[in-house]
């Protein structure tokens, strides 16, 4: 078996990488412990769950909220800007930065997904992995279900249909959907609501 000393700086430089790595097990199993504190909290219990996530993620704005179940791999590579709201069950896999502006809407069971694997069999059999960063801008809303694949951005007032994959980045002010996630519009085209103080 390969030596693992130095994998966790290959992932932190978004190169190859191996899991085997006391450091890089180490930094999971803290985060996990945090998770299960954090999804055993009482929904009265919000100073505790502010706590908690500030404890557990590299950045957290004023007024976020994180509903659990949430799971994620390291939450130290996780930024959250001000006022965004993640619904339940949503999963960040971070083993490179997740990138999370102000005022975003999460859905239930969204999943930002940074982790990737080699094509190649061999590499891959071997337990070699990847991460690619994902960043979302500011006043994103991402449906129910939408998983947001390695490497990709979406730009601000973005919105993305519930069950759609994002495998390719957003321009922002669009409306994306499907499977691949394609945009079907820019906001502003019809069927908008209009604002409540228009």
């Amino acid at each position: 078996m390969m030596n693992p000393v130095g994998m966790k700086a290959r992932m932190l430089r978004g190169e190859l990488y191996r899991f085997d790595d006391p450091e890089l097990q180490a930094d999971h199993a803290r985060a996990q412990g945090l998770l299960d504190r954090y999804n055993s909290t009482r929904h009265a219990d919000r100073d505790q769950r502010d706590r908690l996530l500030r404890e557990l993620l590299g950045s957290v704005g004023d007024g976020v909220v994180i509903q659990p179940a949430f799971r994620c791999d390291y939450g130290t590579r996780i930024s959250i800007g001000d006022g965004t709201f993640v619904n339940y069950d949503c999963v960040m896999l971070d083993a490179a930065p997740i990138s999370i502006g102000a005022a975003c809407q999460l859905a239930p069971r969204v999943q930002l997904l940074t982790a990737t694997h080699p094509i190649d069999p061999e590499p891959r059999r071997l337990g070699w992995e990847l991460a690619k960063p994902i960043a979302i801008a500011d006043n994103v809303w991402l449906g129910a279900g939408a998983i947001v694949c390695p490497g990709v951005r979406i730009g601000s007032d973005t919105v993305v249909g519930a069950g759609a994959v994002v495998t390719r980045d957003l321009p922002s002010g669009v409306v994306a959907f499907g499977s691949p996630a394609k945009v079907e519009r820019r906001i502003g085209e019809r069927g908008n609501v209009r604002r409540p103080d228009a």
